[in-house]
């Protein structure tokens, strides 16, 4: 019977120390996962951002189209075509005008000849009133000879002057109708791509009616000047000047970083319905060869920059807690809140001046779960392995 109490208070035992086990094993609280990021020198900036995306245009761009309406007769460029100045884009029917140049030129042609005529003939008539004046004075000739020649004279020089007038009118009609000729056919103002085409042979085109735009024949980019017009809070608009330095992004190309320079600062703050009252700016690159693979209508952030330190003590941002505090990974896998001074900040980096130094490691995973003061913690790199 002894034996047998024994045995059971044994057991007993050994369920009370495995139960033990058991608790202190749950109860022991499990290390959370941080993700660390060392305390480095760099460059920090201040910088005021765009509120909204920025777009890449082009210094020169046109919607064109003819000023008068008419059936498309030829369009010799397509999509996409590089043009030069003064290059036909699209041409109108004017077979009506080409005849009445043809007419025109004709008649200047014409004009030109009676005036040669009339002129050689006023020429003709002044030589020989000359003579009969000579032959006046030694009384070889009659007074009512004299006068008779002086008067076909000046007759003959009206008649010269009045077909010289006439070629002038004949003139100034060619040009006119060259005018209204070109008119018909919408030549390119200036280089660059065409971006776009309304229209086709055949189909008619008219001018846009007063106050109703309509969809351009052509849209003409000139793709070698680009730049960014992005809006900026109204409150920051006042930190701003023109010929700051800015920073470029674009979605379109997110491992790239373009220099610029701001070029443009709108005299008047933007007021759009339920939106932000901003300012709109307009910044240059300072590399032009850059933009070489860039398409206006790319969206854009920009940086402007402020004030600039280089070679300063920094950290990520992120890592800055309220009332300017961060949490160090300590050597006995427990996090610790440290008090910190800080100067210029951005985004990315924020420049430290006291309470850091370089190799520091600061926490930047500060919005997860069990991330506090005191808490045990690991690298996520340590926990993966």
């Amino acid at each position: 019977m002894l034996n047998r109490h024994f045995k059971l208070l044994v057991a007993l035992l050994a369920l009370l120390a495995v139960g033990a086990a058991l608790y202190t094993w749950l109860g022991k609280t499990k290390p959370v996962e941080v993700a660390v990021k060392e305390i480095n020198y760099g460059t920090v900036q201040n910088t005021v951002s765009n509120t909204r995306a920025g777009t890449i245009k082009a210094c020169r761009r046109a919607g064109i189209s003819p000023p008068i309406g008419g059936q498309i007769a030829s369009m010799p460029v397509k999509e996409g075509d590089q043009v030069k100045p003064g290059q036909l884009l699209m041409e109108l029917w004017n077979h009506d005008q080409l005849a009445q140049l043809e007419l025109a030129t004709s008649e200047a042609d014409a004009a030109e000849a009676n005036a040669n005529q009339a002129c050689i003939r006023a020429d003709v008539a002044l030589r020989d009133s000359y003579r009969l004046n000579q032959l006046k004075r030694s009384n070889l000739a009659s007074d009512e000879a004299v006068d008779k020649a002086d008067g076909e004279a000046r007759a003959q020089q009206a008649a010269c002057a009045a077909a010289r007038a006439t070629r002038k009118v004949s003139a100034a009609k060619i040009r006119l109708v060259q005018a209204e000729l070109e008119r018909t056919r919408l030549t390119a103002p200036f280089a660059g791509v065409v971006a776009e085409l309304n229209g086709e042979i055949g189909e008619f085109v008219t001018p846009s009616p007063v106050g109703i735009p309509t969809p351009p024949a052509v849209d003409l980019v000139d793709n070698s000047c680009l730049y960014v017009s992005a809006p900026i809070d109204e409150v920051d608009a006042p930190q701003i000047r023109v010929g700051m330095p800015v920073n470029i992004s674009l979605d379109a190309m997110a491992k790239k970083r373009f220099d610029g320079k701001l070029r443009r600062i709108a005299p008047y703050v933007l007021e759009l319905e339920k939106q932000a009252r901003t300012v709109d700016v307009e910044v240059e690159f300072l590399c032009p060869e850059a933009c070489q693979d860039m398409l206006p209508g790319y969206s854009a952030d920009i940086e402007v920059i402020i004030k600039e330190q280089r070679k300063t003590l920094r950290a990520p941002t992120e890592a800055i807690l309220e009332g300017n505090s961060v949490l160090l990974l300590g050597a006995d896998g427990t996090l610790q809140r440290r008090e910190i001074k800080t100067g210029l900040s951005n985004w990315a980096w924020t420049e430290i001046t006291e309470g850091l130094a370089e190799g520091d490691e600061v926490v930047v995973s500060v919005d997860r779960d069990g991330v506090a003061d005191g808490a045990a913690a690991v690298r996520e790199a340590e926990s993966e392995k």
